[in-house]
């Protein structure tokens, strides 16, 4: 069976360890010479919505996009170290991941706010980056609304791998807006419960499925053959 895995990264794959928000406030530092008064507020927000908010709740007028990624990309290269010496890839991650990349039928990549830059940094962090088919994800730079990048992502997949255009898609994340995403898309969704949103939210949200974690791959491997969540 052909399938297009889509899998959001902090809190899902890794464990940031708050270096996602110094990310943030570093690149706002950057931009406007001060630090921050309010910290970024996350949660699977696109980073262009996250930094557009910094700007709006400091009642700073917001610079070009380019200029913020720019900053942005900065300061995730900044502080690869710091990822490396605080986080960690989470349970199970490499084992599923090494066994997705295996499929020949399967296209594993990423679904993410973060921009491509700083994907690839926190994914290179853990040996990550290797284990997934980055030139076909979708990243926060390339919409501004999560759901959207549903469509960039499987365009990417259809242009540089040649799969039809109903070959299924699953995302794999850990909040409300992984779900929404999927949802709203006619996408599968295995929601994961490794970061701030517990089984009963995401639940309520509408995920058909919600683990603990990814440390049982031959489970995940079997919801996958399933594409729960889809129609």
């Amino acid at each position: 069976m052909q399938l297009i895995i889509l899998w959001d990264i902090d809190h899902t794959l890794i464990e940031n360890a708050g270096v996602s928000k110094e990310i943030y406030a570093a690149a706002f530092t950057a931009l406007t010479g001060a630090p921050p008064t309010v910290g970024a507020s996350t949660e699977g927000r696109t980073d262009r919505l996250i930094m557009r908010d910094m700007f709006r709740r400091h009642g700073l007028p917001e610079p070009d996009w380019s200029i913020v990624e720019a900053a942005l990309a900065w300061a995730g290269e900044e502080r690869l170290g710091e990822l490396r010496r605080r986080g960690t890839a989470l349970p199970g991650v490499l084992d599923v991941l090494k066994a997705a990349s295996s499929r020949a039928d399967w296209v594993s990549s990423v679904l993410t706010g973060n921009i491509a830059a700083n994907a690839r940094v926190k994914l290179a962090a853990f040996g990550l980056d290797a284990l997934l088919d980055l030139s076909v994800g979708a990243y926060g730079a390339d919409a501004e609304q999560r759901p959207d990048l549903v469509a960039v992502a499987r365009q990417r997949v259809q242009s540089y791998r040649g799969l039809p255009v109903d070959v299924p898609v699953i995302l794999v994340g850990d909040t409300p807006r992984d779900v929404e995403a999927a949802l709203t898309t006619g996408s599968g969704i295995i929601a994961v419960a490794s970061g701030i949103h517990g089984r009963a939210e995401l639940e309520a949200a509408g995920a058909p499925v919600v683990l603990p974690d990814l440390s049982d791959t031959a489970a995940l491997l079997a919801l996958l053959e399933y594409v729960p969540g889809r129609p």
